[in-house]
Formats: C-alpha cells, structure tokens, sequence
C-alpha cells in the first residue's frame, strides 16, 4: 500500500469518527444532526458575508474568502 493510500485511509477513517461523533452529540438522531449541521453552515456563510463586506482588498492583497468549497469531498456529491 503506498503512502498516499494509507493518508487516504486515514483521513477517511478521521472523517468517520468526525462523524461518529456528531451522532453521538445528538444521541443517535440523523435528523437532528443534519438539521444542526445546516443550521451551522448557514450561519458560517452569513458570517462570511459579512466577513467579505468588511474586508477591503488591500487588506487580503486581492484574496477574497469564497462561501463555494474548493476540496476533493465537496466534489464527490
């Protein structure tokens, strides 16, 4: 197995606990952790909006925070 497959099988393996423990937060409920996890990506984009209203470009040197994922699980859908 190379090394780029066990960091796959890591962060995989990070991602289940991340996972496992959400749930358990919610005492197994699915329902009421998807329910949080969407409350909390919606308050983080209206925080990011508010973010991007107060930055100026000078201050970034032309970096702008963007609300749109850019990693490999975002595009496995």
């Amino acid at each position: 197995m190379s090394a780029a497959e066990r960091s796959d099988i890591e962060e995989f393996d990070e991602w289940l606990d991340e996972v496992a423990a959400a749930l358990a937060w919610h005492g197994g409920d699915a329902e009421a952790t998807i329910r949080t996890l969407l409350a909390d990506c919606k308050h983080l984009r209206e925080q990011l909006a508010l973010a991007q209203i107060a930055m100026g470009m000078g201050f970034t040197r032309g970096w702008s925070p963007s609300a749109e994922r850019r990693d490999e699980l975002a595009s496995r859908g």
